[in-house]
C-alpha cells in the first residue's frame, strides 16, 4: 500500500526537501506541495492524501489552522513541523488534532518513519519536542489540579499506571515490563484509557494526563532515566 502525502511549508527549500526524501521512499508518494495552510486544505481534499505534513507557521492560514479544519474532516492525519525554540503554538495544534511533531531539523529516516507511523493510524510521540512542549504548556494546569481531577475518577487504577506511564513517554512494551503484564493487556489499558476519557489519541492522553495533574514538569521517569532526550517514539493504541 503506497502512503500519499501532502507537504505544507511557505519555504520553498524546506517543502521540496522533504518531498524529495519522501518521493525516494518506494511506499510513499507526494501528491502534492503547499505553501500555506489554505493551499494544504484544499490539496487534502482534492488529492485525499494519507498524511499532511504541515508546518505550524505560515501565512494566511497557518498549520495550526490547517490542521483543525484536516483532522475535521476525517481521513487524512496531521504531522507538524516545528522549530522547538520558537515556536509558542505547539499545544494548539495538539489540541487541533495534530498526530505528531517532528523538528524541522530532523533526521532523514526520522521524517520517514513519522510518516509511516502516523499513516498506519498510531501516534508519534518524540520526547524531545511533544513531551517538554506538553509539561511547558500545561504547568499551569498541572500545578493547579496536582491534588485531584474528576475527570480521572472513571479510571481504575492500572488505567491511571497506564496513563502515568503513556505520560512519561513510555511505549508499549516498556508499559508492559513496567506493570508485569502481556503487550495485549497494555493495548486494553491503553485503549480503555481513550474510550473512558474521550480522547483521539496517545497525544492526547499525554495532554490530560499534565493538564488532570497525574503528572507534573520535571517529574522523574520510570528508574530515574532521562526519556525527555531519547529518540522519536511510537507506539500502537
Amino acid at each position: 500500500m503506497t502512503i500519499r502525502v501532502v507537504v505544507a511549508d511557505d519555504q520553498e527549500l524546506v517543502r521540496s526537501g522533504f518531498a524529495m526524501i519522501l518521493d525516494a521512499q518506494p511506499d510513499i508518494e507526494v501528491v502534492a506541495e503547499a505553501a500555506d495552510g489554505g493551499e494544504a486544505v484544499d490539496a487534502v481534499r482534492r488529492f485525499a492524501p494519507d498524511v499532511a505534513l504541515l508546518d505550524v507557521r505560515m501565512p494566511r492560514v497557518d498549520g495550526i489552522e490547517a490542521c483543525r479544519t484536516i483532522s475535521g474532516s476525517g481521513g487524512c492525519r496531521t504531522v507538524m513541523l516545528t522549530t522547538f525554540d520558537s515556536d509558542e503554538y505547539v499545544y494548539d495544534a495538539l489540541h487541533a488534532g495534530a498526530s505528531g511533531f517532528l523538528l524541522k531539523d530532523v533526521r532523514r529516516d526520522d521524517l520517514v518513519h513519522a510518516v509511516r507511523v502516523v499513516a498506519r493510524g498510531d501516534s508519534l510521540l518524540a520526547p524531545s519536542v511533544a513531551r517538554r512542549l506538553v509539561e511547558q504548556y500545561t504547568r499551569p494546569a498541572a500545578a493547579r489540579n496536582r491534588r485531584s481531577d474528576p475527570r480521572l475518577d472513571v479510571l481504575t487504577a492500572r488505567e491511571r499506571e497506564t496513563l502515568l506511564l503513556l505520560a512519561r513517554g513510555l511505549s508499549n512494551a516498556e508499559i508492559a515490563a513496567e506493570l508485569v503484564v502481556s503487550d495485549h493487556t497494555v493495548k486494553t489499558h491503553v485503549g480503555n484509557v481513550l474510550a473512558k476519557l474521550g480522547l483521539r489519541d496517545r497525544i492526547q492522553a499525554v495532554i490530560c494526563a499534565y493538564e488532570t495533574g497525574l503528572v507534573a514538569a520535571g517529574d522523574p521517569p520510570p528508574g530515574g532515566a532521562d526519556r525527555a532526550e531519547s529518540s522519536p517514539a511510537s507506539a500502537r493504541k
